[in-house]
């Protein structure tokens, strides 16, 4: 089991890791849940699934070689499904354990069982094993202090979406008498006192393990808390990728009014979900009250909206208001306050023309039968026109900045399955660089024109609802059966639950709406993405709906993370220029053309020409380029992270570590020789309840 013989070299000549992970699956939702965190911070790893025939053998020859002469650790961490997934007496454990020992490389045992092969006491004699829905955790002082996860505050709630489901699985012990455990998050045990860990640092014949003993997939909130620390933990805070905490909010139709839903009709008077001549027109518009709120709010909050505006209401509204408009005048006094997203002067329909005779309306058609499209003047005179107004009122825009009402002019099934042709040279004309997308119809970044798409995730507070009831009334209509007296669009439509009855007027809203809709923008804020999400005018009208939603995010948010760990509000563009970076590296990783390796406390990184590089590294890294280096990243969580490009004229980039923190395990100054390390035992088999096979949706939501 030993590693292949290399030259001597001396602990001031360390060997060769390359940062790269090693992922050893076993097809369960614990290593798939940490692959999906390495693909989201782009941190490159290869997986080896025990259940593939012809898999690779994990042998001395797999972990590591020789470069120039000079030994090299081809991964710089290893994940393993739990302790020991191979059989009793595995040479590929003893491998990879001797291959730890000479590297001091970290392991990750993804999902295991408390025993005292990991430094536990047995939970089912001394601890606790079984369901830990709704459990309270907390991250310990060494946690905090020493340990991984310094950037939470401390608790970890885990998740209870449904009483009939089991969603997650525990085993919790203390550390066995004698082992060098650090307990890192820990939880009662019930029936018990005391506390037993859930993750802790097993530290053991000169190795270290990371000992998960809890179940969890990917989606799961527990796991997106203690994500970033695992891998940081593996890592030892010198990888590629990087992880951030995003919020955006865009606020649309802002000078504009929005129809308002008919609780009676069940439709909007005056949209395309009426049928023509039902009902009557009535406008939600913000108020110069509601922009004084804004302002204080966001004051309060720390906290910068967005708003995408359309010029074009504020003229209409003067027209009818004999020459005054309130809301514009508040709200241009105070422009600086917030930041404007050009929204298209009157909110145009810039798709197919509408054919709005029936219900659901159709795309209008040619005498010869083909589509007809809104033109590529109505479209360039709709951009323009709002640009030009937004001069006039001296606002901060970006003019290579758009949303399109409805985010029209692109595909919208089923009715409108391709871009209207003539949207992408309008976009030119106009330089737009970023344009507005659904997340929900549109998600992944893509060219249009000269523009790239930056989706957006809906918050599902309705355009057409300014107080609470109306809130409540459509969406019970929405979201329940027909033998309830709703649509049954959640009937019909796949993905989506239907609520087991309507929900109050009264506290449906602060009970079920606001609780859910916050656990699911939460959720996109803790997943490292930075798309922004999207609200509109209306909502910050009347009841001000939108802002339990707001503050329901900001609130748990705040109490989750501590301060090194801010949340990051961006704009549209920059969120645009965040995704495009993201892309074109998660490609070159993807193929194989990105190189990474430590040597003592130096960092070499090469990729393809004009692809930046992300990165996270402890804090005090620099970049050396020449005889300079330059501060490198920006701090974060404990670290320091960002995106950086080789130098002009080469073809890699070097990066310059501070010296490692007391206490880091270091390589052997050359590999060690062959250990004797018993018989290695399999780990026993941890049970994965339903809820983690197949997560839980947090309630009725159309997904």
């Amino acid at each position: 089991m030993g590693l292949p013989a290399a030259p001597a070299y001396s602990a001031t000549s360390a060997p060769r890791v390359d940062l790269l992970v090693l992922v050893v699956s076993d097809g369960g939702p614990a290593t798939e849940a940490i692959t999906a965190e390495l693909d989201g911070e782009g941190t490159p790893y290869t997986v080896v699934d025990l259940q593939q025939s012809g898999r690779p053998v994990i042998d001395q020859a797999f972990l590591a070689d020789t470069v120039d002469g000079a030994p090299r650790a081809r991964f710089q961490a290893v994940v393993l499904p739990n302790d020991n997934p191979f059989p009793t007496g595995s040479a590929e454990m003893a491998a990879l354990a001797a291959y730890e020992k000479a590297y001091a490389i970290p392991q990750v045992d993804a999902y295991t069982y408390a025993r005292p092969q990991v430094g536990l006491e047995p939970a089912a004699s001394s601890g606790y094993s079984g369901p830990v829905d709704g459990v309270k955790a907390q991250v310990t002082a060494a946690g905090r202090r020493s340990g991984p996860f310094g950037y939470l505050n401390g608790g970890v709630p885990f998740e209870d979406n449904s009483p009939a489901v089991s969603e997650s699985y525990a085993f919790l012990a203390r550390p066995a008498a004698g082992a060098d455990f650090t307990s890192y998050v820990e939880a009662p045990m019930p029936g018990r006192t005391g506390n037993g860990s859930l993750v802790g640092e097993y530290r053991h014949d000169g190795r270290r393990e990371l000992v998960v003993t809890f179940a969890y997939n990917q989606y799961q909130e527990q796991f997106k808390l203690l994500a970033r620390g695992m891998v940081d933990w593996m890592t030892q805070n010198v990888r590629l990728g990087a992880s951030r905490n995003y919020f955006a909010v865009h606020v649309d139709d802002v000078f504009a009014g929005d129809d308002r839903w008919d609780s009676a009709l069940n439709c909007t008077p005056g949209d395309v979900d009426c049928p023509p001549g039902q009902g009557v027109e009535d406008s939600i518009r913000m108020t110069p009250a509601d922009v004084r709120n804004a302002v204080a709010w966001q004051k309060s909050r720390g906290f910068t909206l967005d708003l995408a505006y359309n010029g074009g209401g504020s003229v209409e509204y003067r027209e009818n208001h004999n020459g005054t408009d309130g809301l514009a005048d508040e709200l241009v006094k105070d422009k600086a306050e917030f930041r404007w997203v050009n929204h298209t002067y009157d909110h145009a329909f810039l798709g197919c023309v509408q054919d709005v005779s029936a219900v659901p309306w159709k795309c209008a058609t040619n005498p010869d039968g083909s589509t007809r499209w809104v033109s590529q003047s109505e479209i360039s005179k709709e951009i323009s026109d709002n640009e030009q107004w937004a001069r006039g009122a001296a606002l901060p825009t970006e003019p290579d900045e758009l949303v399109t009402g409805e985010h029209s002019g692109m595909k919208l099934l089923p009715q409108q399955p391709q871009d209207n042709p003539y949207l992408a040279p309008a976009l030119a004309a106009n330089k737009i660089d970023w344009l507005g997308a659904d997340m929900s119809r549109d998600p992944e970044q893509r060219q249009v024109g000269s523009a790239s798409t930056v989706a957006r995730y809906p918050i599902n507070i309705f355009y057409n609802a300014g107080h609470v009831s109306e809130q409540v009334d459509e969406y019970n209509w929405i979201y329940t059966s027909r033998t309830q007296g709703g649509s049954g669009l959640c009937d019909d439509l796949p993905d989506t639950t239907c609520l087991p009855a309507p929900l109050s007027t009264a506290t449906g809203y602060a009970d079920h709406i606001v609780p859910l809709e916050t656990r699911v923008a939460l959720g996109h804020v803790l997943g490292n993405d930075p798309r922004p999400h999207f609200i509109h005018q209306s909502n910050l009208a009347e009841d001000r709906i939108g802002y339990p939603v707001l503050d329901g995010v900001l609130d748990q948010y705040k109490a989750l993370y501590a301060p090194s760990a801010p949340l990051v509000n961006l704009r549209m563009k920059d969120i645009g220029a965040e995704l495009r970076r993201r892309g074109a590296w998660n490609t070159a990783v993807k193929s194989g053309r990105v190189t990474a390796y430590r040597v003592g406390d130096r960092v070499t990184v090469q990729a393809p020409a004009g692809v930046a590089v992300t990165a996270t590294m402890p804090d005090g890294t620099v970049q050396v380029a020449g005889g300079t280096t330059v501060a490198f990243g920006q701090a974060y969580a404990g670290s320091v992270s960002g995106w950086v490009s080789a130098p002009s004229g080469q073809s890699s980039l070097t990066l310059a570590l501070a010296p490692a923190p007391a206490g880091a395990l270091a390589p052997l100054s050359r590999p060690a020789p062959p250990a004797n390390h018993g018989t290695p035992q399999r780990a026993p088999r941890t049970p994965v309840p339903a809820g983690v096979t197949k997560p839980v949706p947090y309630a009725a939501e159309r997904r």
